[in-house]
């Protein structure tokens, strides 16, 4: 004996399989909007760290790029040195990366001082960069007197600073790394010097863009332009006490200002951040209303892959 369902339940049994169908295609094709060819490599700046007794220098961003698909490795570099030691320091852990894994190139995305040592690797080992994507960095100091008093302040407390870099080396599992204000403060003195160096990026003009693509390497820059952004983070107070010898006319995102951040092209400079809320610090403590770092570099990491990179 042959048995058939009603036709009724046959009508709803393949409107459910094809439901069930079209919501396995959207699981299989979410998670993947940060899914780049070249891993991305986080680069933290001065006073940074990978993670520091658990908490990301990068709050809650390495893992919202892993869920999308990224592969995410986060360096760990001095806290305080200047940009040749770093960059090298950058350098040994992307081969050793590419050993292990096979890797060819790296997405660079760099925070503060991270800019300009992802500069540097990619100055010295150019086919190793796929893209430069610095944050808030500090790539020129014309015209910023918050950076000279910050080279100032390295040099008149120089003890202070490296007792202060060696305790987070240590609290970040990474004690051996030296740490060296005085040789950070050279550089932050005299940045032409090093732009000189590593020209790649630079912008043809005062407070422009430079451009996106030199030989294989993409080069873009972001920034935001506030200094004090949320009254419950105790951060904003040092930063807006930093910025206060910047002139009332220079935006800043309370330690860089705007223009010295520009490098090739500028995604934009105007985020209503600090230059921790960058980072998505302290602990996301952004302000109110203010559009969520994190998705920032979710946004970074998919116009990187539309690239085919």
């Amino acid at each position: 004996m042959r048995f058939s369902f009603p036709r009724r339940f046959t009508s709803h049994l393949l409107s459910a399989a094809a439901l069930g169908g079209a919501l396995l295609g959207t699981a299989a094709a979410a998670g993947h909007a940060a899914q780049t060819r070249h891993p991305i490599v986080l680069v933290h700046g001065m006073g940074g760290f990978d993670a520091l007794l658990g908490i990301d220098y990068f709050y809650r961003i390495p893992a919202a790029l892993r869920k999308e698909g990224a592969t995410v490795y986060v360096a760990s570099l001095s806290s305080f040195n200047d940009n040749d030691v770093r960059g090298e320091q950058l350098l040994k852990q992307l081969k050793q990366w590419a050993a292990a894994k096979g890797h060819t190139k790296f997405h660079l995305i760099a925070h503060s001082q991270g800019g300009p040592t992802a500069r540097y690797v990619h100055g010295v080992q150019p086919q190793m960069v796929a893209s430069v994507v610095s944050v808030g960095s500090p790539h020129s100091i014309a015209g910023m007197p918050a950076d000279q008093g910050l080279a100032k302040l390295l040099q008149e407390s120089a003890s202070a600073v490296t007792t202060t870099g060696k305790l987070i080396a240590f609290l970040s599992g990474s004690a051996s790394l030296p740490q060296d204000p005085q040789a950070l403060a050279d550089w932050a003195s005299n940045t032409a010097a090093f732009n000189a160096r590593f020209p790649a990026g630079k912008p043809t003009t005062e407070c422009g863009e430079g451009p996106e693509k030199v030989g294989d390497t993409y080069f873009y820059s972001a920034t935001g332009n506030a200094t004090s952004t949320n009254s419950l983070d105790p951060s904003d107070n040092i930063l807006k006490n930093l910025s206060q010898g910047t002139p009332a006319d220079i935006a800043t995102d309370g330690l860089v200002p705007v223009c010295a951040t520009h490098w090739g092209k500028v995604l934009r400079d105007d985020y209503p951040w600090n230059h921790l809320d960058e980072i998505n610090q302290v602990l996301g403590a952004v302000g109110k209303n203010a559009p969520d770092p994190v998705a920032f570099y979710l946004q970074v990491a998919s116009r990187l892959k539309g690239l085919g990179l």
